[in-house]
């Protein structure tokens, strides 16, 4: 390549995007740049977007699944906090927890798994 590639949009696969992007809007104070009824896009004027999709009979992955495809991490200034914050939104929190304490995995309402942790 001449030049190398940006991202641009991260694009999550979503049963209801508009919902979901509501509680990731929520946990990130980004602002909606576009919506319809099949898209939603999240910007804080950065260079990279949240974009949530709707897709037809969408099943997120399970956790722990071997065959998760990505996940996203996000790092907070209180883990225990962040952690009560997004259960009130409607997060859940696995029992199966890697990492010794260096993150918490939690599920969006979607199911789909994300970190949060306190480093970068």
């Amino acid at each position: 390549m001449s030049a190398p590639a940006r991202i641009g949009t991260v694009i999550v696969d979503s049963a209801n995007p508009s919902s979901l992007a509501e509680f990731y809007r929520q946990l990130t104070g980004w602002k909606t740049t576009y919506e319809d009824d099949d898209f939603v896009y999240l910007g804080n004027g950065g260079p990279v977007q949240l974009g949530f999709q709707r897709i037809a009979d969408y099943e997120p992955p399970g956790w722990p699944d071997a065959r998760k495809h990505f996940h996203l991490d996000f790092v907070v200034d209180d883990v225990e906090t962040a952690t009560k914050e997004l259960l009130a939104l409607g997060a859940t929190k696995p029992d199966f927890q890697p990492g010794e304490g260096a993150y918490v995995v939690i599920a969006d309402p979607e199911g789909r798994p994300f970190c949060i942790t306190t480093a970068d």
